[in-house]
């Protein structure tokens, strides 16, 4: 048998990388029901019956599957998921089963149940590239699932394996750039009830927003027959890969915890946000074995940096909807005292690396492309090694360690923008018509 040219070793590819990620999900499965606690495996599997915690996010995937289907399907699989909810909705209302407070959302079976209804569809009835086509679009929805389920189990382990963090250390280094999470903890108290509502339903729904860029990407993906080389999944899945890796190394709870009444008897003093902390020399500090270490970096600026970065060639509406969600989330992160500035930082340093490798990995790998995932490499080991070892030289000279701090991030920033402009297709001057010769 002949394979296209290509075809074996994309293949391999896929296979292999759907092995890892079933490996993955096993391994924190099992680290998981070690302590004590159901794993992401499980946890999905729930939610074919039990009202689910995921419900808009579940809708967003279906949604996201749903791009490969023709027009008039999309419309039949949206019905049968409503309708599908709407049973569910009523088997509940009739046995009287009572929502527990948290349990989860109403509605999101149905999308789950149609989600899976296409996966056996692909196996069972399609063939050829259309039975590609369509696993692929199952395995993006739920690809988007499994990564908010196995986010999930990541804290777990965080909080589990980590008793000490170093939120002393990352405080004292932000005293830097002007402890800025502190003041935006003023800002949002004084904004009320209405801003505080507002920054808390964005910092919630961040998937739903991505989840509405990647539809605009993936608009033509029914016609064309084929996803495009790089989209905005691939980001957010990659970022949510890699970043529980740096909580376990770099454990940080955040302010509203470590400094803040939320932190209970753990808390170094109840400061947040009125009174900065003290520059002292920091330490490790034990705290509880529930609150996630999960702030450095800051994945949710990471996430919705990935979105404005992704929203800049969508129609106007679509701009202006990404750069409200980066700065909504970043007053968020910080106004609720999730995060220091200096998770900021290294959030946003960690995305545009992350970024480049990805884009430079679909267009092919040139020199300009391993040179700016290097350096934003280098760069985001350089902001923990210093939040970690130079914190107290860092607030006693703000003046000029805040302004590296930030050049640095922009350094990143202005390489990313410099390379992928370059990668862009450069229009081609068009000809001039020859001078006829004139009539002797």
């Amino acid at each position: 048998m002949k394979f296209p040219a290509g075809g074996r070793p994309r293949t391999i590819l896929w296979a292999t990388a759907g092995v890892v990620v079933l490996g993955f999900l096993i391994a924190l499965e099992i680290a998981s029901r070690h302590y004590g606690l159901p794993g992401p495996i499980t946890n999905q599997v729930k939610e074919v019956i039990l009202p689910p915690k995921s419900g808009p996010l579940l809708y967003a995937s279906m949604a996201l599957m749903m791009v490969v289907l023709p027009r008039r399907e999309r419309f039949v699989a949206a019905g049968v998921a409503v309708g599908i909810d709407a049973v569910f909705f009523l088997v509940r209302w009739a046995v009287d089963a009572r929502p527990v407070e948290g349990a989860g959302h109403p509605f999101g079976n149905g999308a789950l149940w149609v989600i899976l209804g296409y996966a056996v569809i692909a196996v069972t009835r399609r063939t050829g590239q259309e039975r590609v086509l369509l696993l692929k679009g199952v395995g993006l929805a739920l690809l988007l699932v499994a990564g908010r389920k196995t986010g999930d189990a990541w804290l777990l382990i965080t909080s589990k394996t980590r008793p000490a963090v170093l939120d002393q250390y990352v405080a004292v280094a932000d005293h830097a750039l002007g402890d800025p999470s502190w003041l935006a903890g003023r800002i949002v108290r004084a904004s009320g009830p209405i801003g505080a509502h507002v920054l808390d339903y964005v910092y919630i729904q961040l998937a739903v927003a991505a989840v509405v860029v990647t539809l605009y990407q993936l608009r033509n993906v029914a016609a064309e027959r084929r996803f495009p080389r790089h989209h905005l999944v691939r980001t957010f899945l990659v970022i949510g890969l890699l970043g529980p890796g740096i909580y376990m190394i770099f454990p940080v709870v955040g302010p509203i915890f470590a400094y803040g009444a939320d932190g209970g008897h753990w808390a170094v003093a109840d400061l947040w946000p009125d009174t900065p902390p003290p520059i002292t020399g920091p330490h490790p500090m034990p705290f509880d074995l529930v609150t996630p270490r999960n702030c450095m970096p800051s994945l949710h600026t990471a996430w919705a940096t990935a979105i404005f970065i992704h929203s800049r060639r969508a129609p106007r509406i679509l701009r202006c909807a990404g750069t409200f969600w980066l700065i909504a989330t970043l007053g968020a992160t910080l106004g609720f005292g999730y995060h220091y500035g200096a998770d900021i930082v290294a959030g946003v340093v960690f995305t545009l690396t992350i970024e480049a490798a990805l884009r430079s990995e679909a267009r092919g790998w040139d020199k300009a492309g391993i040179q700016l995932a290097a350096y934003g490499t280098t760069v985001f080991a350089a902001l923990l090694v210093a939040y970690r070892y130079l914190p107290t030289r860092m607030a006693e000279h703000p003046w000029v360690y805040g302004p590296l701090v930030i050049l640095a991030m922009t350094s990143v920033i202005c390489g990313y923008i410099w390379t992928t402009r370059q990668w862009e297709p450069k229009a081609a001057p068009l000809r001039q018509p020859e001078a006829q010769p004139e009539p002797v």
